[in-house]
């Protein structure tokens, strides 16, 4: 099988030559079948909507990515579900989407407006912070998914995905321009994640440790050596200027605080030597705390800024892929057995740090 993704299922790579390509899902081993053909011009979108089913058993779906809207807290995932919680993750409800589509990631400015992307280039807005979406974009041509979006204001955002896709609106996505070539991506490498670095401007990562970083809001880009030849999921932007950490397969962690001009691996230790699981999502929380979250269930936490992490790896073992500040010291967990609750440790709730 193909390389784990971070928050979707991944391409294998390519140059986007007519191909099968096999995807993977987390951990689950969902397998599908497609061929990649030339980027073209957006498909307008039909006016008759397919809305995402109903269902009670969504909060334990495969859920991708979970963040604030202001009080509120919204989880996307498979199917087109978008989860909604107004008690800091006690109970969800299911928002009324336009798509069945795995959604691979959201992104709220403020605690009204947000964005979510998905599978066919899907890109949905709500403006009532997550409680009914509208489908802004979708681009049935590319037959791949987009990973990651970012915001800098209502207006203006980007959102990035297979095949080294790069789009960008100026009006809040009422028009979403392509802007690939932007990027010096001969071999259009996957853009896994997408983010803003205190005090230096936007930073990407992806496939084959492809690193690439922009000073001027998303103008022009620069392509910079990285410190891993293997996929990165995700980066984190730590809070301190021109700081961040980029992560990645089999537990690989590294720091930089010059904007990616440097970096350091941070050594992860698990019970039996190096920890060699994937990570896929991570968090800051309100006090300076990063959180990582990956494949079985690891769940790590620093408190130095990154600088070292302490581990905890979840009994169900169940992989994770996004997580985000709770109420009162919790975490909220989103993933393979969908939407959850825990302790500041990524522990269940009344389970004591080292029981299994």
């Amino acid at each position: 099988m193909s390389e784990p993704v971070r928050r979707g299922m991944k391409p294998a790579a390519g140059k986007g030559a007519a191909r099968p390509w096999m995807a993977l899902s987390l951990a689950l081993g969902i397998a599908l079948v497609g061929t990649s053909g030339p980027v073209g011009a957006a498909d307008p979108v039909p006016d008759a909507q397919v809305w995402s089913i109903e269902s009670a058993k969504a909060v334990r779906g495969l859920m991708l990515d979970v963040v604030a809207a202001g009080p509120r807290l919204v989880a996307v995932g498979d199917r087109g579900h978008i989860l909604f919680s107004d008690d800091q993750g006690k109970s969800w409800t299911q928002a009324k989407v336009p798509s069945r589509q795995l959604l691979t990631a959201v992104f709220f400015v403020d605690a009204q407006h947000g964005w979510a992307v998905g599978h066919d280039a899907q890109i949905l807005v709500s403006s009532d912070a997550g409680a009914t979406w509208n489908k802004q974009f979708e681009d049935l041509k590319r037959q791949a998914p987009l990973l990651d979006l970012w915001f800098k204001d209502a207006s203006t955002g980007f959102a990035v995905g297979a095949y080294g896709a790069l789009l960008t609106t100026t009006d809040g996505g009422q028009h979403w321009q392509d802007v690939s070539d932007r990027i010096d991506n001969p071999d259009q490498f996957h853009f896994n994640a997408i983010a803003a670095v205190k005090d230096a401007g936007l930073f990407i990562v992806g496939e084959q440790g492809s690193l690439f970083r922009s000073r001027d809001d998303g103008q022009s880009w620069e392509k910079i050596q990285g410190p891993y030849e293997g996929s990165l999921f995700g980066l984190l932007p730590t809070g301190e200027p021109q700081t961040l950490l980029i992560y990645g397969l089999r537990g690989n962690l590294f720091r930089s605080t010059d904007f990616g001009d440097t970096w350091a691996q941070v050594p992860l230790q698990g019970p039996r030597g190096p920890l060699e699981f994937a990570l896929s999502g991570a968090t800051r929380l309100d006090d300076g705390s990063l959180v990582l979250v990956g494949n079985s269930g690891t769940v790590l936490r620093s408190n130095d800024d990154g600088k070292t992490f302490s581990l905890f790896n979840r009994p169900d073992r169940l992989s994770l892929s996004a997580v985000t500040a709770g109420a009162n010291g919790t975490l909220i967990i989103a993933g393979q057995g969908g939407v959850r609750m825990t302790a500041a440790t990524g522990a269940d709730l009344g389970q004591k740090v080292g029981q299994q």
